[in-house]
C-alpha cells in the first residue's frame, strides 16, 4: 500500500488552546489558495511530525510549520505563515527584520500566558464546516 505524500505546509497547533484556535481560523480565512493544511500537536500525525524533529509535543508552546519536511517554529513560523497570507496580511513578514532572539522573546511571553489571557478547552478543537477539510488529522470529542 502506497502512503499519501504530506502537504507541504502543515501548521501544528495546541488543540485545546483558545489563542492557537483563534490562529487556525485567522490562517484559513487568510488563506484563500489553501495553501495551509492543520493538525494539532495532540493527533497522532502531529505528534508524529513534532518527534521527527524531537520536540515534545507534550510541552508544546509554539504554533510549528512544517514544509518541505523542514521545521520552523515561535516567531519564525508565524512570519513564515505570515508572508503567504492574502495582501496585506503578508506585510507582516517584514518583522522579520527584527532578529530572532528579540521576536522569540515576546512571541515566548504571550506563550507562558495564553492560556490565563485567553483559556483553554477541556479538548481539542473540532473543526466544522468548510475549514474541516484543511484539517489532516483531528481527534474526537472526549465523552
Amino acid at each position: 500500500m502506497t502512503q499519501n505524500p504530506l502537504p507541504e505546509r502543515i501548521v501544528i497547533f495546541d488543540g485545546v488552546c483558545n489563542l492557537c484556535e483563534f490562529s487556525v481560523n485567522f490562517i484559513y480565512e487568510r488563506d484563500r489558495t489553501g495553501k495551509f493544511t492543520f493538525t494539532p500537536s495532540q493527533s497522532p500525525l502531529g505528534k508524529m511530525l513534532l518527534q521527527q524533529h524531537q520536540i515534545n509535543a507534550d510541552s508544546l508552546d509554539t504554533v510549528v510549520l512544517v514544509t518541505n519536511n523542514k521545521l520552523y517554529s515561535r516567531s519564525t513560523a508565524a512570519l513564515k505563515i505570515a508572508s503567504e497570507l492574502d495582501p496585506p496580511w503578508n506585510g507582516l513578514q517584514l518583522f522579520s527584520l527584527i532578529p530572532s532572539a528579540i521576536r522569540d522573546q515576546l512571541y515566548a511571553f504571550i506563550a507562558r500566558n495564553r492560556y490565563k489571557w485567553f483559556g483553554k478547552k477541556d479538548s481539542c478543537m473540532i473543526p466544522t464546516g468548510e475549514i474541516k477539510a484543511r484539517f489532516l488529522e483531528q481527534l474526537p470529542p472526549e465523552s
